[in-house]
């Protein structure tokens, strides 16, 4: 009797330490499983909620061709609009970081700019920037930016006054300070704000393509939902939060892979 209690203790911890590893994929499942037998059991029509499985079926409805097409549709928009922020943004932060007229001057344009909405305004982006790839870039870019300025700038300014006054005292110039102190003081920020960006970037390319497009993720939902094909809609959804978590976790890596020293010690 004695001998089987550690056995079954040993045991009972190690179930609890699967469940706490694959606690993410067991709850996804559940909600799976309980999102099929509720359609199943009080037979909600599809055109209202469709279940997992019509779900998955909708995939085979088009072709692999189609599907890919509209991914890198979106995709494409999606990382040019994204890096075109990047580029964009952290040269900016530098500015406004080592400028106080600089910031006084163009942060609160970028506020008003931030707070405009940007459904509003997207229709007249399409109007002067035509129905191509362009707009929905700016579109994407006017999503993305402003995040990214703004944690840049924080972690700039957040580096330590005594390195300052450390590299000011052994002579290093303006771009050393920012190259060598700065920056990598303000990695953790500028990183944290790369991440939020991505799914950001999803959702300009999608916001683009609601407005004017003839092809993407976007367009595809909006062409499903006005013939109410909700299963194919929902397939959609279903790749637009896979890119969003596909280029989350290449944002992840590429941090972990050349500055996992700006990562907290329980994620290196």
């Amino acid at each position: 009797m004695a001998s089987t209690l550690p056995a079954s203790s040993t045991a009972l911890r190690t179930v609890l330490r699967l469940c706490n590893r694959f606690a993410p994929a067991i709850t996804f499942i559940g909600i799976l499983a309980f999102w099929e037998i509720s359609c199943r059991f009080f037979e909600i029509p599809s055109f209202l909620l469709p279940a997992p499985s019509r779900i998955a079926a909708a995939y085979l409805d088009l072709g692999w061709t189609i599907w890919l097409g509209h991914i890198w549709a979106t995709l494409r928009v999606a990382l040019l609009g994204y890096v075109a922020a990047i580029v964009v943004s952290i040269p900016l932060a530098v500015g406004l970081a080592l400028s106080g007229l600089l910031s006084r001057t163009l942060f609160p344009i970028l506020v008003i700019i931030q707070s405009t909405p940007v459904v509003a305004v997207a229709p007249i982006i399409v109007t002067t920037l035509g129905a191509n790839d362009p707009p929905r870039i700016m579109i994407t870019f006017l999503i993305t930016f402003f995040p990214i300025v703004v944690s840049s700038v924080t972690g700039l300014l957040a580096t330590p006054e005594e390195l300052i006054e450390l590299s000011r005292s052994l002579r290093a110039g303006r771009v050393r300070e920012v190259l060598h102190i700065r920056l990598p003081f303000a990695l953790p920020y500028i990183f944290s704000a790369l991440k939020i960006a991505t799914t950001l970037s999803i959702i300009g390319a999608v916001v683009g393509e609601f407005v004017a497009a003839e092809r993407g993720l976007g367009f595809f939902i909006q062409f499903s939902t006005s013939f109410f094909k909700i299963p194919q809609a929902f397939a959609g959804l279903v790749l637009l939060v896979a890119l969003s978590l596909i280029l989350f976790r290449i944002c992840v890596f590429v941090q972990k892979r050349f500055a996992p020293w700006s990562l907290p010690k329980s994620e290196r």
